[in-house]
Protein backbone atom coordinates (compact mmCIF):
# COMPACT_ATOMS: atom_id res chain seq x y z
CA UNK A 1 0.00 0.00 0.00
CA UNK A 2 1.13 3.59 -0.43
CA UNK A 3 0.94 4.01 3.36
CA UNK A 4 3.20 1.72 3.89
CA UNK A 5 5.61 3.04 1.13
CA UNK A 6 5.17 6.40 2.92
CA UNK A 7 5.73 4.90 6.73
CA UNK A 8 9.25 3.42 4.97
CA UNK A 9 10.53 6.96 3.49
CA UNK A 10 9.83 8.48 6.77
CA UNK A 11 11.00 6.27 9.15
CA UNK A 12 14.40 5.92 7.16
CA UNK A 13 17.42 6.70 9.21
CA UNK A 14 18.38 9.69 6.22
CA UNK A 15 15.12 11.07 5.80
CA UNK A 16 14.56 15.09 6.39
CA UNK A 17 13.28 17.95 4.69
CA UNK A 18 14.18 21.77 5.01
CA UNK A 19 11.74 23.31 7.11
CA UNK A 20 10.15 26.64 5.34
CA UNK A 21 11.54 29.83 6.22
CA UNK A 22 15.32 28.04 6.42
CA UNK A 23 16.61 29.04 3.31
CA UNK A 24 16.29 25.91 1.41
CA UNK A 25 12.48 26.05 1.37
CA UNK A 26 13.09 25.46 -2.69
CA UNK A 27 14.55 22.27 -1.89
CA UNK A 28 12.09 21.50 0.27
CA UNK A 29 9.31 21.68 -2.75
CA UNK A 30 11.26 20.33 -4.94
CA UNK A 31 11.54 17.19 -2.76
CA UNK A 32 7.65 17.00 -2.04
CA UNK A 33 7.50 17.62 -6.07
CA UNK A 34 9.58 14.41 -6.76
CA UNK A 35 7.55 12.65 -4.20
CA UNK A 36 4.84 12.92 -5.94
CA UNK A 37 6.00 12.14 -9.80
CA UNK A 38 7.04 8.73 -7.87
CA UNK A 39 3.43 8.27 -6.67
CA UNK A 40 0.94 10.75 -5.63
CA UNK A 41 -0.71 9.10 -2.33
CA UNK A 42 2.57 8.31 -1.38
CA UNK A 43 4.05 12.00 -1.74
CA UNK A 44 0.95 13.64 -0.09
CA UNK A 45 1.27 11.22 3.12
CA UNK A 46 4.91 12.19 3.25
CA UNK A 47 4.20 15.79 2.96
CA UNK A 48 1.48 15.59 6.18
CA UNK A 49 4.53 14.06 7.85
CA UNK A 50 6.77 17.12 7.12
CA UNK A 51 4.55 19.15 7.51
CA UNK A 52 3.62 18.10 11.45
CA UNK A 53 7.68 18.58 11.55
CA UNK A 54 7.24 22.02 10.46
CA UNK A 55 4.14 23.16 12.65
CA UNK A 56 6.02 21.36 15.98
CA UNK A 57 9.07 23.34 15.20
CA UNK A 58 7.32 26.41 14.49
CA UNK A 59 4.92 26.78 17.38
CA UNK A 60 6.16 24.50 19.86
CA UNK A 61 10.46 24.29 18.94
CA UNK A 62 10.05 20.47 18.82
CA UNK A 63 10.49 18.00 16.02
CA UNK A 64 8.50 14.56 15.34
CA UNK A 65 10.76 11.74 16.81
CA UNK A 66 12.60 8.53 15.16
CA UNK A 67 10.51 5.96 13.98
CA UNK A 68 7.61 8.14 13.90
CA UNK A 69 4.82 8.86 10.87
CA UNK A 70 2.51 11.87 11.66
CA UNK A 71 -0.21 12.92 10.11
CA UNK A 72 -1.91 16.46 10.21
CA UNK A 73 -5.95 16.06 10.42
CA UNK A 74 -7.35 19.47 10.72
CA UNK A 75 -10.29 19.32 8.77
CA UNK A 76 -13.36 20.64 10.45
CA UNK A 77 -16.31 20.12 8.48
CA UNK A 78 -19.85 21.18 10.07
CA UNK A 79 -21.68 17.98 10.34
CA UNK A 80 -18.91 16.22 12.91
CA UNK A 81 -16.63 18.00 15.77
CA UNK A 82 -13.74 17.01 17.96
CA UNK A 83 -13.69 18.36 21.69
CA UNK A 84 -11.32 18.61 23.90
CA UNK A 85 -11.22 19.18 27.70
CA UNK A 86 -8.50 19.32 30.08
CA UNK A 87 -5.74 21.83 31.38
CA UNK A 88 -2.41 22.63 31.72
CA UNK A 89 -0.94 19.32 29.59
CA UNK A 90 -3.81 17.18 30.88
CA UNK A 91 -6.22 16.99 28.05
CA UNK A 92 -8.71 14.55 26.40
CA UNK A 93 -10.07 14.68 22.90
CA UNK A 94 -13.31 12.43 22.02
CA UNK A 95 -15.52 13.21 18.87
CA UNK A 96 -15.34 12.28 15.40
CA UNK A 97 -12.39 13.82 12.82
CA UNK A 98 -12.97 13.07 8.66
CA UNK A 99 -10.60 13.21 6.50
CA UNK A 100 -7.65 11.91 8.26
CA UNK A 101 -4.85 10.17 5.74
CA UNK A 102 -2.50 7.84 6.71
CA UNK A 103 -4.85 7.07 10.21
CA UNK A 104 -4.41 3.23 10.28
CA UNK A 105 -0.57 3.65 9.73
CA UNK A 106 0.31 7.09 11.30
CA UNK A 107 1.76 6.81 14.93
CA UNK A 108 1.33 9.99 15.97
CA UNK A 109 -1.13 13.06 14.51
CA UNK A 110 -1.68 16.47 15.07
CA UNK A 111 -5.52 17.47 15.51
CA UNK A 112 -6.98 20.41 15.78
CA UNK A 113 -10.30 20.60 18.27
CA UNK A 114 -12.52 22.97 19.94
CA UNK A 115 -12.26 23.75 23.43
CA UNK A 116 -13.81 26.65 25.58
CA UNK A 117 -11.31 29.40 24.01
CA UNK A 118 -11.47 28.06 20.81
CA UNK A 119 -10.19 25.74 18.09
CA UNK A 120 -6.87 24.42 19.33
CA UNK A 121 -4.00 22.10 17.84
CA UNK A 122 -3.28 18.54 19.88
CA UNK A 123 -0.48 16.12 19.53
CA UNK A 124 -1.79 12.93 20.09
CA UNK A 125 -0.01 9.19 20.15
CA UNK A 126 -2.87 7.23 17.96
CA UNK A 127 -1.94 3.65 19.42
CA UNK A 128 -3.93 4.15 22.26
CA UNK A 129 -7.52 2.03 22.65
CA UNK A 130 -9.70 5.21 22.41
CA UNK A 131 -8.64 5.79 18.15
CA UNK A 132 -10.71 3.63 16.19
CA UNK A 133 -10.14 4.13 12.05
CA UNK A 134 -12.97 3.79 9.66
CA UNK A 135 -11.74 3.18 6.19
CA UNK A 136 -15.30 2.53 4.58
CA UNK A 137 -16.29 5.69 3.90
CA UNK A 138 -13.80 5.90 1.09
CA UNK A 139 -15.80 4.67 -1.82
CA UNK A 140 -13.30 5.46 -4.46
CA UNK A 141 -9.99 3.87 -5.47
CA UNK A 142 -8.53 7.37 -6.35
CA UNK A 143 -6.36 8.24 -3.46
CA UNK A 144 -7.33 5.30 -1.72
CA UNK A 145 -3.69 4.53 -1.10
CA UNK A 146 -3.26 7.84 1.24
CA UNK A 147 -5.72 5.41 3.57
CA UNK A 148 -8.04 8.12 4.21
CA UNK A 149 -10.35 7.54 7.05
CA UNK A 150 -12.62 9.29 9.61
CA UNK A 151 -11.20 8.67 12.94
CA UNK A 152 -13.40 8.38 16.23
CA UNK A 153 -12.22 9.69 19.16
CA UNK A 154 -12.79 8.40 22.92
CA UNK A 155 -11.34 10.13 25.83
CA UNK A 156 -7.91 9.97 23.67
CA UNK A 157 -4.85 11.43 25.90
CA UNK A 158 -3.57 14.81 24.17
CA UNK A 159 -1.16 17.54 24.69
CA UNK A 160 -1.52 20.94 22.97
CA UNK A 161 0.77 22.36 20.62
CA UNK A 162 0.60 26.17 21.51
CA UNK A 163 -2.34 28.37 22.28
CA UNK A 164 -5.72 28.33 21.00
CA UNK A 165 -5.51 30.03 17.33
CA UNK A 166 -2.19 29.26 17.14
CA UNK A 167 -2.41 26.78 14.35
CA UNK A 168 -3.84 29.28 11.82
CA UNK A 169 -2.30 32.24 12.97
CA UNK A 170 1.24 31.81 12.36
CA UNK A 171 2.92 32.22 9.20
CA UNK A 172 4.57 28.44 8.30
CA UNK A 173 0.35 27.72 7.71
CA UNK A 174 0.61 28.92 4.57
CA UNK A 175 3.64 27.94 3.42
CA UNK A 176 2.44 24.79 4.22
CA UNK A 177 -0.14 25.46 1.83
CA UNK A 178 2.25 26.30 -0.62
CA UNK A 179 3.78 22.36 0.07
CA UNK A 180 0.77 21.02 -1.22
CA UNK A 181 0.97 23.04 -4.59
CA UNK A 182 4.23 21.37 -4.83
CA UNK A 183 2.89 18.23 -4.52
CA UNK A 184 0.21 18.70 -6.90
CA UNK A 185 2.82 20.14 -9.28
CA UNK A 186 4.59 16.58 -8.83
CA UNK A 187 1.42 14.51 -9.24
CA UNK A 188 1.02 16.72 -12.64
CA UNK A 189 4.58 15.84 -13.75
CA UNK A 190 3.76 11.94 -13.13
CA UNK A 191 0.31 12.67 -15.26
CA UNK A 192 2.37 14.09 -18.49
CA UNK A 193 4.64 11.36 -18.24
CA UNK A 194 3.22 9.53 -21.06
CA UNK A 195 3.27 12.58 -23.18
CA UNK A 196 6.36 13.06 -23.06
CA UNK A 197 7.46 9.04 -23.87
CA UNK A 198 4.88 9.18 -26.88
CA UNK A 199 6.33 12.23 -28.36
CA UNK A 200 9.58 10.36 -28.73
CA UNK A 201 8.17 7.82 -30.06
CA UNK A 202 5.75 9.46 -32.99
CA UNK A 203 6.14 12.00 -34.87
CA UNK A 204 2.79 13.45 -34.80
CA UNK A 205 2.68 17.29 -35.12
CA UNK A 206 -0.79 17.50 -33.02
CA UNK A 207 0.62 15.14 -29.61
CA UNK A 208 3.90 17.84 -30.29
CA UNK A 209 1.57 20.79 -30.01
CA UNK A 210 -0.05 19.52 -26.92
CA UNK A 211 3.17 18.79 -25.55
CA UNK A 212 4.39 21.88 -25.98
CA UNK A 213 1.27 23.52 -24.09
CA UNK A 214 2.10 20.97 -21.20
CA UNK A 215 6.04 22.02 -21.44
CA UNK A 216 5.12 25.40 -20.93
CA UNK A 217 2.70 25.57 -18.00
CA UNK A 218 4.77 22.66 -16.24
CA UNK A 219 7.51 25.28 -16.46
CA UNK A 220 5.53 28.29 -15.02
CA UNK A 221 4.55 26.35 -12.56
CA UNK A 222 7.27 25.57 -11.40
CA UNK A 223 8.98 29.10 -11.62
CA UNK A 224 6.00 30.33 -9.43
CA UNK A 225 6.98 27.33 -7.10
CA UNK A 226 10.80 28.32 -7.26
CA UNK A 227 9.96 32.49 -6.73
CA UNK A 228 7.36 31.40 -3.52
CA UNK A 229 10.19 29.92 -1.96
CA UNK A 230 12.46 32.35 -2.48
CA UNK A 231 9.89 35.10 -1.28
CA UNK A 232 9.70 32.76 2.22
CA UNK A 233 13.17 32.16 2.48
CA UNK A 234 13.50 36.08 2.47
CA UNK A 235 11.15 36.85 4.93
CA UNK A 236 9.76 33.75 7.09
CA UNK A 237 7.63 36.06 9.55
CA UNK A 238 5.71 37.42 6.58
CA UNK A 239 2.46 36.36 6.03
CA UNK A 240 2.45 34.57 2.87
CA UNK A 241 -1.35 34.41 2.90
CA UNK A 242 -2.23 36.12 -0.78
CA UNK A 243 0.73 34.19 -2.07
CA UNK A 244 -0.42 31.11 -1.27
CA UNK A 245 -4.00 31.86 -2.88
CA UNK A 246 -2.19 32.65 -5.70
CA UNK A 247 0.21 29.40 -5.89
CA UNK A 248 -1.96 27.31 -5.16
CA UNK A 249 -4.93 28.47 -7.62
CA UNK A 250 -1.76 28.48 -10.32
CA UNK A 251 -0.32 24.68 -9.84
CA UNK A 252 -4.16 23.78 -10.06
CA UNK A 253 -4.43 25.36 -13.39
CA UNK A 254 -1.33 23.30 -14.70
CA UNK A 255 -3.01 20.22 -13.05
CA UNK A 256 -6.44 20.43 -14.88
CA UNK A 257 -4.41 21.47 -18.17
CA UNK A 258 -1.74 18.16 -17.65
CA UNK A 259 -4.71 16.60 -17.29
CA UNK A 260 -6.75 17.36 -20.32
CA UNK A 261 -4.16 18.08 -22.70
CA UNK A 262 -2.41 14.71 -21.95
CA UNK A 263 -6.00 13.07 -22.40
CA UNK A 264 -6.33 14.63 -25.83
CA UNK A 265 -3.55 13.74 -27.25
CA UNK A 266 -3.49 10.02 -26.02
CA UNK A 267 -6.69 8.96 -26.19
CA UNK A 268 -7.96 6.18 -23.93
CA UNK A 269 -5.55 4.25 -24.28
CA UNK A 270 -3.26 4.83 -21.26
CA UNK A 271 -6.93 5.43 -19.15
CA UNK A 272 -7.88 2.05 -20.06
CA UNK A 273 -4.80 -0.08 -20.56
CA UNK A 274 -1.84 1.73 -18.31
CA UNK A 275 -2.75 1.18 -14.87
CA UNK A 276 -0.33 3.48 -13.09
CA UNK A 277 -1.16 6.40 -15.46
CA UNK A 278 -5.31 5.65 -15.05
CA UNK A 279 -4.68 5.85 -11.05
CA UNK A 280 -2.24 8.95 -11.41
CA UNK A 281 -4.88 10.77 -13.18
CA UNK A 282 -7.94 9.71 -10.71
CA UNK A 283 -5.67 10.54 -7.83
CA UNK A 284 -4.62 13.77 -8.85
CA UNK A 285 -8.12 14.84 -9.80
CA UNK A 286 -9.34 14.17 -6.61
CA UNK A 287 -5.98 15.40 -4.52
CA UNK A 288 -6.39 19.10 -6.62
CA UNK A 289 -9.32 19.04 -4.59
CA UNK A 290 -8.51 19.97 -1.66
CA UNK A 291 -8.33 23.15 -2.60
CA UNK A 292 -11.59 25.56 -1.92
CA UNK A 293 -11.57 26.34 -5.97
CA UNK A 294 -13.78 29.12 -6.31
CA UNK A 295 -14.09 30.01 -2.75
CA UNK A 296 -10.40 30.55 -2.70
CA UNK A 297 -10.49 33.14 -5.64
CA UNK A 298 -12.84 34.74 -3.44
CA UNK A 299 -10.56 34.92 -0.63
CA UNK A 300 -7.34 36.07 -3.36
CA UNK A 301 -9.72 38.64 -5.29
CA UNK A 302 -10.73 40.22 -1.73
CA UNK A 303 -7.16 40.05 -0.44
CA UNK A 304 -5.75 41.58 -3.88
CA UNK A 305 -8.41 44.46 -4.12
CA UNK A 306 -6.65 45.71 -0.71
CA UNK A 307 -3.30 45.47 -1.74
CA UNK A 308 -3.76 47.26 -5.01
CA UNK A 309 -6.18 50.24 -4.15
CA UNK A 310 -6.65 51.70 -7.75
CA UNK A 311 -7.33 51.27 -11.00
CA UNK A 312 -4.12 53.19 -11.99
CA UNK A 313 -2.36 49.57 -10.26
CA UNK A 314 -4.04 46.98 -11.98
CA UNK A 315 -0.63 45.42 -13.01
CA UNK A 316 0.60 42.67 -11.02
CA UNK A 317 3.19 44.09 -8.54
CA UNK A 318 6.00 41.55 -10.74
CA UNK A 319 5.31 43.93 -13.66
CA UNK A 320 5.22 47.41 -11.71
CA UNK A 321 8.97 48.07 -11.88
CA UNK A 322 9.14 47.39 -15.50
CA UNK A 323 6.17 49.67 -16.64
CA UNK A 324 7.04 53.16 -17.62
CA UNK A 325 4.30 55.54 -19.14
CA UNK A 326 2.03 52.62 -20.08
CA UNK A 327 4.46 50.47 -22.00
CA UNK A 328 6.36 47.56 -20.35
CA UNK A 329 9.62 47.11 -21.11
Amino acid sequence: MNAGAAFAAVTADRFGLPRPGSGHTGERFAALARACTDDIATGRLIEAHADADAILGEIGGASVGPGEFWGVWAADPPNTQVNALGSDDEWELSGTKQWCSGAQHCTHALITAHTELGDRLFAVELGQGGVRADPSVWKTDAMRGSNTCTVMLDRVRAHPVGPPGAYLERPGFWHGAIGVAACWFGGARRVAAPLYRAAIRRDDPLLRMHLGAVDAVLAAGWAQLQDAARRIDADPHESTKRLAHQVRWSIEQVATTVIDRTGRALGPGPLAADGDHAQAVADLMVYIRQSHADRDLVVLGSLAGRAIPGPSRVQPDSLLSATRNGHAR
